[in-house]
């Protein structure tokens, strides 16, 4: 299973009813290699949510292009699955039910889609769980059932937005560990959109650091850890090197984007 990312020049531009457009990103390239793990990381307004949509098939009017294996992917695309930051379980649907619904429209018969939402179910290390519903389960365990949902129908790439953003420090670092497992088991292609520094730094092959808007690619941190990986690491040297040479390349874009938010409070 290849899956290459190719983002090339990407640039997005809101108009904002014809007053005032934002240009919430300036001609972004990146590549993200087969099996590789990446973060995108950047202060609030850098437009991660936007190249998130972009890649997503969720925003179709950008200019430059996405492709994968160097086919241009224009709308949704069966090899990108999303996992998006907020919950997305249906309440209705029992967590075997949830994670099979994909391969439900898939049309796939029940019997085999049930056994593969199964190991899945496993994978994510929610066996035993599989006949209750979302509101009795907690919220990693939610998120665990929609990260099974999207890898069910076996996308080449990953695409996470803020997955665990809604959890507490403990929990993101042990589902942390969970999805490093999840990774190198499939060896899938992951991104992922975060502002956690620490949670970058422990899951990720590269760092991505985006300005502040317009967002455009400010640097890209190699993280030279060994793998394989667990939140252990945090405890290193080596890892809080990382968590500062990080924080001061975010630093000065956070300052931007706060002084650009005291300055349009101050003109209302």
């Amino acid at each position: 299973m290849s899956g290459t990312l190719e983002i090339s020049n990407v640039s997005k531009t809101y108009d904002a009813g014809g007053e005032n457009p934002v240009k919430a990103l300036d001609k972004v390239s990146l590549t993200v290699n087969q099996g590789e793990f990446v973060s995108i990381i950047g202060p609030s307004g850098c437009g991660k949510s936007t190249l998130f949509n972009v890649i997503g098939g969720l925003i179709p009017d950008y200019t430059g292009e996405v492709t994968i294996d160097g086919h241009r992917i224009d709308g949704t695309h069966r090899d990108v699955g999303v996992v998006f930051q907020e919950e997305s379980t249906f309440p209705w649907r029992t967590t075997l039910n949830n994670v099979a619904f994909p391969l439900e429209v898939q049309g796939m018969a029940r019997e085999a889609r049930e056994a593969k939402a199964r190991e899945f179910i496993k994978l994510v290390g929610l066996e035993g769980f599989e006949n209750h519903f979302p509101a009795q389960l907690s919220g990693g365990m939610k998120q665990r059932t929609a990260v099974a949902r999207t890898l069910a129908y076996e996308p080449r790439i990953m695409l996470m937005d803020e997955p665990f953003g809604a959890l507490d420090e403990q929990t993101r670092l042990l589902l942390g560990d969970k999805l490093l497992e999840i990774w190198s088991t499939l060896k899938q292609t992951m991104l992922l959109i975060t502002h956690n520094i620490t949670e970058a730094v422990q899951l990720s092959d590269r760092v991505v650091v985006m300005s502040y808007r317009p967002g455009r690619i400010k640097r890209v941190i190699d993280i030279e850890l060994p793998r394989p990986r667990s939140s252990e690491v945090i405890t290193t040297a080596e890892f809080g090197h990382y968590v500062g040479d990080i924080w001061n390349e975010l630093r000065e874009e956070a300052s931007r984007g706060m002084a650009d938010a005291e300055e349009k409070l101050a003109a209302r």
